[in-house]
């Protein structure tokens, strides 16, 4: 049993979360970085992050820096793993989890990105970031790759109607590599994860591509694995 004068001995940690921030543009996945306004590393290129605070669970610190940044609310986020290697910050002891968010880049706020300082950056051209943070972003990488597997991630980073050369093109970018067309459009299909609209599109297809839009989550075979490792 751990007694009150235990508890009082004890050094104390900082706590913070890091949120690795993925969006989808122009057939490239992205991620959100910020050039760091304290010191250490102060304006090198960093996750978006922030203390939690006392009267807060992680999550909540989450939700709050996601907030903050993206004027968003109700966003999908995912615990990727806790990063707590005693050295990993120069500034002090600080115990980190980090979580991973998808947002549609079209409707997050462009002003509050630009008062921080934020900028989006192609998965595969980041920059050197601070501390542990590129650890940090390929594990979350992993885990959206994971998810991606098992199920349509499309509706968080997608337009609502989209085509499925387009989804097929968002996969591309998160796996980087290419999906056979016909085999990725028969898979997709046979989820009976998505319905068919009337319209078409006309700008990248000269003959027209149906739009699509998603299921609800409840009316989806999860049962068939979407991409094979």
């Amino acid at each position: 049993m751990v007694s009150q004068q235990e508890y009082g001995s004890q050094e104390k940690h900082l706590l913070a979360v890091d949120c690795v921030i993925f969006g989808y543009e122009r057939g490239e996945l992205k991620l959100l970085l910020f050039k760091r306004q304290l010191e250490p590393e102060k304006g090198k290129w960093s996750l978006i992050g922030g203390w939690v605070e006392p009267n807060e669970t992680v999550e909540q610190a989450a939700e709050r820096v996601l907030l903050n940044i993206t004027g968003l609310r109700r966003i999908f986020q995912d615990e990727v793993k806790v990063f707590s290697a005693p050295d990993r910050d120069p500034g002090g002891r600080v115990v980190s989890v980090a979580f991973y968010a998808l947002i549609d880049i079209k409707s997050h706020d462009k002003e509050l990105v630009k008062q921080y300082g934020a900028q989006w950056w192609p998965v595969t051209k980041l920059p050197e970031l601070i501390f542990d943070h590129a650890q940090m972003a390929n594990s979350s990488l992993q885990k959206l790759r994971e998810k991606a597997s098992f199920e349509l991630v499309g509706a968080d980073l997608l337009p609502p109607e989209f085509t499925i050369t387009q989804l097929r093109q968002l996969y591309n970018s998160i796996f980087s590599r290419e999906f056979d067309p016909g085999n990725f459009r028969k898979k997709i299909l046979s989820l009976n994860a998505v319905v068919r609209l009337d319209e078409k599109d006309t700008l990248d297809s000269k003959k027209g591509a149906y739009y699509y839009t998603f299921k609800k989550a409840d009316e989806i075979d999860v049962s068939v694995r979407i991409v094979n490792s």
